[in-house]
C-alpha cells in the first residue's frame, strides 16, 4: 500500500507525517506492506530539507527527517493508493489537479476518530509550541493510520 502525505510547501507537516508514519511502520515490522512519500502543492521549497524547526522538533523525539521537498506530480495519482492532505486548501488544490481521482484524496485526519476531519495546523509562521503541537497530533494520527490501513479487508 502506498501513502502520500501532502501539505503546502513540503517542509513542515507532510515530511513530519512521512517520517512518523515510517517510524510506526518500521516499529511494527510492516516495511514490506507500506511505501510512503510526501510532497507539497507548491514548488518554492523543492529540493530543500524540512524546516530546521521541524527537524529539531522531530530529532528531540528520535525521528530524523531526511526528505527533500518536492511538488505533487500527476503521476502521484496513479502511483499512490492514498493521497492524504493536511488541510482544506491542500485538499482543494490536489483534487483540482485531477478531479477524476478525487476518491484517493482525503484529509489525513479523515481516518482518525479523535481528530476526524480536523485540519493539521501549519506551524510555519508561529513559535515552537506550534511545532510541538503538530508533532504530538501527527504522532498519534500516523500511528493509528498504520493500524487502520493494515486491517484485513
Amino acid at each position: 500500500m502506498k501513502v502520500l502525505f501532502i501539505c503546502l510547501g513540503n517542509i513542515c507537516r507532510s515530511p513530519l507525517a512521512e517520517g512518523l508514519f515510517a517510524h510506526h511502520v518500521n516499529t511494527l515490522n510492516l516495511s514490506d506492506v507500506f511505501s510512503y512519500d510526501s510532497c507539497g502543492t507548491g514548488d518554492w521549497h523543492a529540493g530543500e530539507l524540512a524546516d530546521p524547526r521541524m527537524r529539531k522538533t522531530a530529532e528531540k523525539n528520535d525521528i530524523v527527517l531526511t526528505h527533500r521537498a518536492r511538488q505533487i506530480r500527476l503521476s502521484d495519482f496513479d502511483e499512490f493508493d492514498h493521497l492524504l492532505v493536511m488541510d482544506h486548501s491542500n485538499y482543494n488544490n490536489v483534487v483540482a489537479l485531477n478531479p477524476a481521482m478525487a476518491h484517493k484524496v482525503n484529509l489525513l485526519t479523515y481516518f482518525h476518530d479523535t481528530y476526524k476531519d480536523q485540519i493539521v495546523p501549519d506551524p510555519y509562521f508561529g513559535g515552537q509550541e506550534g511545532f510541538d503541537e503538530v508533532f504530538h497530533m501527527l504522532n498519534i494520527i500516523t500511528k493509528d493510520l498504520v493500524h487502520f490501513l493494515h486491517q484485513p479487508a
